[in-house]
């Protein structure tokens, strides 16, 4: 047994990575699949599409390395976070539509929340901010607006799983309801103090208990898919969100380690350790991946729209055809030229935690040309990225001395470049820029012995690239301040409209 799959399913494709004993990538498989926006400020995916282009992907890639099944000692699973699917339990079937992370629709219930004075409670029972990017809301919405849907949950009948929860039912033809404590602290029901799905907490959003997923460890074995799905009976045993995979990946697993991931949105997880604590500048807490079988924690920052801008300008603008494009665009001009894009597309994530947020672009002037759009976009990428990154020095009163990047959007040298000028920080990118299902692989790798251990996993990475701030600090203060007030005008632009 020479290789580790690792399943990584994102929010715009599913990924099956296959990696070798020397941590390096084998081969590669993707899929992309439809994103539905039925109404503003809602996202949402067929469960069914996301099923599928993940099986799709794990076969392709064992059929393009020549692998057999057989030939893998473990299974890992990543996953988008916090988006929510609701099954019946007989049938496997949805019952509605996955809601994704992104969506916004459980805005006003928040406001109820917050005018109710829950914050405080959720705050010191999950680690998190009341907003609708969680699970919670996303889970009452279902339940209170599908026909039958509360009845059945009520009825012990309906299952709730963040993504991993519902890859794994279909993995082990319902044999397995779990999900793992990186996806369960994103729910806002999970007391990731006590470690426990909180009771109270259920009752305040009318969720009934009966629907939650047993949860387990992130590395640890869980089960062997089903022969019947091309994968042989390999086991799982890793399973992690997304971000504390690529945390893992990293091997930020010290306090004080940090790393910054530019996905679909960007996420800037700083390892605290042990001790739960609260940022005061609204960041959140979280759990992270533990080969210990012991609670630890991150501060983390989310940003909504990262590398989605990109996506934006190549799908919804026809600026370009395909997303590394925008590098040269970008390079088309030699500045933004007072051009700012904020991409508030789904509200604006931390520091600023404002869901009525809109989109803008401001600056335009008669000479303004697509470059200056375009980079303006990926600039919008790394002035969010300081933005929370200063947060997070504050809170911890222990400065950043680099960042750690990793996430397709990595890849782009400009945006590296730009980050540490912003930053005035080397920015240091790692060969693998596939941390995400590189973590979820070690998780694997290690609950069955395949790796012995981080330090064994530590000698085989590769030198990293390393970005040198080479801009003026004052110029690059004053461009930042520039992006803080275009951020204030486009806050709270839908307020109204809810």
């Amino acid at each position: 047994m020479d290789y580790v799959l690792s399943l990584d399913q994102g929010t715009t494709s599913s990924r099956a990575i296959l990696f070798g004993r020397d941590g390096r990538i084998v081969n590669v498989a993707q899929h992309e699949f439809k994103q539905m926006f039925p109404d503003d400020g809602w996202v949402e995916h067929d469960p069914y599409d996301i099923l599928t282009s993940q099986l799709t992907s794990a076969v392709e890639v064992l059929g393009r390395a020549h692998v057999r099944p057989r030939d893998l000692a473990a299974l890992g699973i990543t996953n988008q976070r916090e988006t929510t699917v609701v099954w019946d339990r007989r049938s496997g079937k949805p019952v509605y539509n996955a809601i994704v992370w992104q969506d916004r629709r459980g805005a006003p219930l928040c406001a109820k929340l917050n005018r109710d004075g829950a914050e405080n409670s959720i705050r010191q029972k999950t680690g998190l901010l009341i907003d609708p990017y969680f699970s919670a809301t996303k889970i009452a919405w279902i339940l209170d607006n599908v026909q039958g849907a509360r009845a059945n949950a009520e009825a012990g009948k309906l299952a709730f799983g963040t993504v991993d929860s519902w890859l794994v039912w279909n993995l082990t033809s319902g044999k397995r309801h779990i999900t793992d404590r990186t996806n369960a602290s994103r729910t806002m029901l999970y007391n990731i103090v006590q470690d426990r799905w909180d009771t109270e907490l259920l009752k305040l959003l009318n969720i009934p208990e009966s629907m939650m997923p047993e949860v387990v460890w992130s590395s640890e074995p869980v089960g062997q898919v089903t022969t019947s799905l091309g994968l042989g009976e390999v086991q799982i045993a890793g399973i992690a969100g997304d971000q504390q995979a690529a945390l893992f990946g990293q091997l930020c697993t010290a306090p004080g380690d940090a790393k910054n991931t530019y996905g679909t949105g960007c996420f800037l997880l700083q390892n605290i350790g042990s001790k739960f604590t609260l940022s005061a500048e609204r960041l959140i807490t979280t759990l992270v991946c533990s080969t210990e079988k012991k609670l630890e924690y991150a501060l983390e920052g989310s940003i909504f729209v990262g590398g989605a801008v990109v996506q934006w300008l190549r799908d919804n603008m026809r600026f370009f055809s395909a997303s590394p494009d925008v590098e040269s665009v970008a390079a088309s001009v030699e500045s933004s030229r007072n051009v700012v894009f904020v991409p508030a597309f789904t509200g604006l994530g931390a520091p600023y935690w404002d869901p009525y947020a809109s989109g803008m672009i401001i600056g335009i002037q008669r000479g303004t040309e697509i470059g200056h759009i375009a980079r303006a976009a990926l600039e919008s990428i790394a002035f969010q990225v300081a933005d929370v990154l200063q947060a997070m020095d504050q809170d911890t009163r222990n400065p950043f001395r680099e960042l750690r990047v990793d996430g397709g959007a990595a890849a782009n040298d400009m945006l590296m470049q730009f980050q540490a000028d912003l930053l005035q920080l080397p920015v240091r990118r790692p060969a693998v820029l596939e941390t995400t299902a590189l973590g979820a692989a070690y998780l694997a790798g290690l609950a069955v012995g395949f790796w012995k251990s981080t330090d064994e996993i530590a000698k085989l990475r590769e030198p990293d690239t390393i970005f040198k701030p080479k801009a003026d600090a004052k110029q690059m203060e004053k461009r930042q301040a520039k992006w803080r007030d275009a951020v204030q005008r486009s806050r709270k632009w839908t307020e109204e409209a809810e």
